[in-house]
């Protein structure tokens, strides 16, 4: 039984890791045939479905960051719940030794990372019993970034662009709708999200992640959350965040609100962002046997997105090729809404490499280099080479306290992520002569692709996300939101999404 439990536990953490779920693809099929042709949101999208059909062909990961692997399971009673946890850690381990899953787990005191996704709180496993007489197990993988913009609200509480949230229904609405505008496209919009209404700070937050285990296409049984939950899904469009935080028609795939009680002096609203790579599936298995019963969130149409046009940017956009080593009037003369394609050579960093880079010279000549924002999953070969599975850019902003200074230190021209950048990076791109490059987020299969050879890599003591990566790539295409002009398309979305954010003020519930 153990033995078809391992395999059961480790089909469900391959599949989940490179095949969307049919709730997820009918969702981002949808947002497709919504956006306007030709614009940037448009091409965004086009990326996105070739991304996921590049991970259905390659059963590889569909976003690099695999995340925290979070398993609910519900079980029979007296079943031996510490044999599934042992046939999860196995299974854990073994995907992450074939490139399924992106070694993760880092101690938060050391910073080392363990190499197989195992450590204290890793994986997170959620054990119930139940009347059944078979085992339910579901897993999502929740990446870094739409993990990031989490958020929660203690009631009342004045919230910038649409005011008092006060201790009701109106209040409730007033959180979800700042969380939307508060994430932007940092948690690679278009995105999903979870609400926990009340508990404590602890159950709030659970109850907002246990929502995403919800498939896109129920009703809530709450008549109330119900509406509130299709006022949400039609109001957080119109704030103009659209993908990637480009801009566009659609800047939410799914919101699934839940409800717990409270103690009286605490109102807690909770809100769990996930972004468009919803990678959440469940399996049922036989508690006697360890074997696959039936696979979960698959009823429905197939969406195949085979039959679906790409789209490509208006011709009125420009289009640039770039090849490091870039010079200073090369960048000057990009402006933001270019699209740039890469060949040559760009490196990897990310965290660690940034605060290395603070107080320690670089291993290589950047000057007039490109750093590439990303954390690949990566594979060895038999004869010791390495080889790129996934590599799609990480959220940037978290290298806004170092970036700037960073590519003065070094004389780094361009640098690649998702999500933009914040003003003292902007203030550096001015003055040095920079350009932020925005990559689609989660399109790890579609910019492995890009990756002809891995040339080298320095400072593996970080661990593989966290090391400087020699990539050499052809065809790597982003486009310039930040630029050495002092533009910012990010800071212009904010700005006109924090202005739309004001018309929900008034309240509508009684």
């Amino acid at each position: 039984m153990i033995e078809a439990l391992k395999q059961s536990m480790y089909d469900l953490i391959v599949e989940t890791s490179t095949k969307l779920p049919k709730d997820v693809r009918r969702a981002i099929a949808a947002a497709k045939a919504r956006e306007n042709a030709g614009t940037r949101a448009a091409m965004s999208l086009a990326t996105i479905t070739n991304n996921i059909k590049m991970a259905d062909e390659n059963v590889s990961p569909i976003c690099q960051d695999t995340g925290m692997p979070t398993f609910k399971i519900k079980t029979p009673i007296g079943v031996n719940q510490l044999e599934i946890k042992k046939a999860i850690y196995w299974a854990i381990e073994e995907a992450t030794k074939h490139g399924k899953l992106r070694p993760n787990s880092v101690d938060s005191l050391t910073g080392d990372n363990s190499g197989n996704n195992l450590g204290a709180g890793t994986p997170v496993i959620k054990f119930e019993q139940w009347e059944k007489d078979y085992i339910d197990a579901r897993l999502i993988l929740k990446g870094g970034g739409c993990e990031n913009k989490n958020i929660q609200y203690s009631l009342p509480c004045e919230l910038e662009g649409i005011g008092r949230a006060g201790r009701d229904l109106d209040g409730i609405r007033k959180c979800i709708m700042h969380s939307v505008y508060q994430a932007q496209g940092q948690g690679c919009s278009a995105g999903v999200i979870g609400v926990g209404i009340g508990g404590d700070r602890t159950t709030g937050y659970e109850l907002a992640k246990e929502q995403l285990f919800r498939s896109l296409d129920d009703e809530n049984e709450n008549e109330q959350l119900k509406q509130l939950e299709e006022y949400v899904m039609e109001n957080a469009n119109k704030l103009g965040i659209g993908t990637m935080g480009f801009g566009g028609e659609t800047t939410l795939l799914g919101c699934k609100i839940g409800v717990i009680n409270r103690i009286p002096a605490s109102f807690f609203v909770s809100v769990a962002y996930n972004c468009w790579a919803y990678r959440r599936l469940g399996i049922t298995i036989d508690a006697a046997t360890g074997n696959v019963k039936g696979w979960l969130y698959q009823e429905g149409k197939e969406i195949d997105f085979n039959e679906q046009a790409e789209d490509k940017v208006a011709d009125k956009t420009r289009e640039v090729v770039l090849q490091a080593p870039i010079t200073e009037e090369q960048i000057r003369e990009l402006k933001v809404g270019d699209v740039v394609t890469i060949n040559g050579m760009m490196y990897t960093g990310r965290d660690a490499i940034h605060k290395h880079l603070t107080t320690n010279d670089a291993p290589i000549d950047l000057n007039g280099q490109i750093i590439y924002h990303c954390g690949p999953v990566m594979l060895k070969d038999e004869d010791g080479k390495w080889h790129v599975a996934a590599a799609g850019p990480t959220t940037s902003i978290r290298e806004e306290p170092y970036q700037g200074d960073i590519m003065k230190k070094f004389g780094i021209r361009a640098v690649i992520g998702k999500g933009g950048m914040g003003p003292k990076t902007l203030a550096a791109l001015k003055e040095h002569g920079g350009v932020y490059l925005n990559a689609i987020g989660g399109a790890a299969q579609y910019y492995a692709d890009c990756i002809k050879s891995v040339e080298g890599v320095d400072l593996m003591q970080f661990g593989i996300p966290e090391a400087m990566w020699h990539l050499k790539v052809e065809g790597f295409t982003a486009v310039v939101t930040m630029d050495s002009h002092g533009n910012s398309l990010h800071a212009d979305v904010d700005k006109s999404s924090l202005e739309k954010l004001a018309q929900f003020k008034e309240p509508i519930f009684n």
